[in-house]
């Protein structure tokens, strides 16, 4: 009889189907954790698709979440050098601090662009590792998907099975998905951009778009009068298709350049719930694909 009334006080206690906490740095890895784990893992972000993910406040219900977290997912590459550290510190969590099995850094584990051979102040903000946004390649996605999903059975093996089958599963409708966007998107190849940051750059590669400018005149350096100016003047000359810019960017130096070149502007979600569609991974890459479909039509 003891034996039992201890064995229904554990039950209580422990409930065998406590989801896994996952601490996403960027909405994208969240999503991937969700469609991964199913309701094996319970998934917040530290960011929104409308935040500068460089730029975000160590709140202390972020410090909280990091606090509870059983595996933190992010960017990496410094993406999130101003403010993950301090979360890490102050959340005095050892089953996530970088090194451990709860630290995934998802950059690690694809080809990066735009790493630079040399670093220094006149750059603007460059990240020594190079290219952080790589979510916008759906080809990473995939690769980033695997190792998550190994990561996530190492540290629930309970469940690993799960993990393995969810993983294979979003592969393959991952994969089919790929073809179709890539099929969808023939008409964008060479086709030239101007951007308002290097946020892009993986879904310009993967598309075999062209930029051809950049509103910022330095990587993370505010669009400048004397650099627009520049920019109206090339853009007169051989101008681009379309510029385009992120949900979390200031709109105005696009709207100056569109106004003076004519030049139509399109606004991109950055990250899953950048826009209505883009509600979960699959919808970000429609709505992606469609917006810059638009100014070819």
């Amino acid at each position: 009889m003891k034996a039992l009334l201890t064995g229904l006080l554990l039950a209580v206690s422990w409930p065998a189907a406590a989801a896994l906490n996952v601490f996403a740095c960027e909405p994208e890895w969240a999503a991937l954790a969700r469609e991964v784990g199913g309701d094996k893992v319970s998934a917040v972000s530290a960011t929104t698709a409308f935040q500068d993910p460089h730029h975000v406040e160590a709140r202390p219900s972020l410090i909280a979440r990091m606090r509870n977290a059983d595996l933190v997912v992010c960017s990496g590459s410094e993406l999130e050098v101003g403010w993950l550290p301090l979360l890490f510190t102050q959340s005095g969590n050892g089953r996530v601090q970088p090194g451990s099995p709860g630290y995934l850094e998802a950059s690690r584990y694809v080809l990066r662009l735009e790493v630079p051979r040399v670093i220094d102040r006149s750059m603007g903000d460059v990240h020594p590792g190079g290219n952080p946004h790589i979510h916008t390649d759906p080809r990473n996605i995939a690769k980033v998907a695997a190792v998550l999903a190994e990561r996530l059975a190492q540290i629930d093996a309970a469940n690993a099975a799960t993990y393995r089958s969810r993983a294979q599963a979003f592969d393959k409708r991952w994969q089919e998905a790929i073809v179709r966007w890539e099929q969808q998107a023939r008409r964008l190849r060479g086709v030239p951009v101007v951007a308002h940051h290097k946020d892009f750059s993986y879904l310009i590669d993967w598309l075999g778009m062209r930029e051809v400018g950049d509103l910022e005149p330095k990587p993370g350096i505010p669009p400048s009068t004397s650099h627009l100016a520049e920019l109206v003047e090339q853009m007169n000359r051989s101008p681009a298709k379309m510029i385009v810019y992120s949900s979390y960017s200031d709109p105005k130096a696009s709207q100056f350049l569109s106004q003076r070149t004519g030049i139509p502007r399109v606004m991109l979600p950055f990250t899953v719930g950048g826009s209505d569609r883009a509600n979960d991974l699959f919808g970000y890459f429609d709505d992606l694909i469609a917006r810059l479909l638009g100014p070819l039509q």
